[in-house]
């Protein structure tokens, strides 16, 4: 029987993160500004490598979750760490008294996402549990660090090669 949480899962993800993409340069400068760190800055085009890089990581486990009838412990962990990444992004704008890259669909879109997908292995009984969130976390905070390293060394590469060939 097929599931629907990877599925939804995905979609969530995926709307909040163009979100996410769309205004994370502004977020990296307002906080390159606060902080006088000017290496959190990004392009927007660092931005939507970063998200495409995720979205191998994220799409990979909703595939997991779907061929495993949810019991992937990459798919609980993805969907865990998902769910409660959520609260991260309130975190944030809360800390800063303002919008912060990803809250506008953090709760209306990846928040009922996620509930969607926990709820339907609940029903199938196979309930999310702490251990998977904290591979959710263990997870995702790398899978989020690498894929903005990554997208600042792609930008690097292709910046470099635009200059040689000029």
């Amino acid at each position: 029987m097929r599931l629907a949480g990877p599925t939804v899962l995905f979609a969530a993800w995926a709307i909040h993160d163009v979100e996410e993409a769309l205004a994370f340069p502004a977020t990296c400068d307002d906080l390159a500004d606060r902080t006088k760190i000017e290496s959190v800055r990004i392009d927007k085009h660092q931005s939507w490598a970063a998200v495409a890089i995720m979205a191998v990581i994220v799409a990979a486990a909703c595939w997991r979750g779907q061929k495993t009838g949810g019991r992937s412990s990459l798919y609980r962990a993805a969907l865990a760490g998902l769910e409660a990444h959520v609260y991260t992004h309130l975190a944030a704008s809360a800390s800063l008294r303002r919008y912060t890259a990803g809250v506008a669909t953090a709760l209306p879109i990846m928040l009922p996402g996620a509930l969607i997908a926990r709820k339907e292995l609940d029903r199938r009984g196979h309930p999310l549990h702490m251990g998977d969130v904290v591979r959710g976390v263990c997870l995702l905070i790398p899978s989020a660090i690498v894929s903005q390293l990554m997208a600042r060394k792609i930008h690097r590469m292709a910046r470099g090669s635009r200059k040689s060939r000029s």
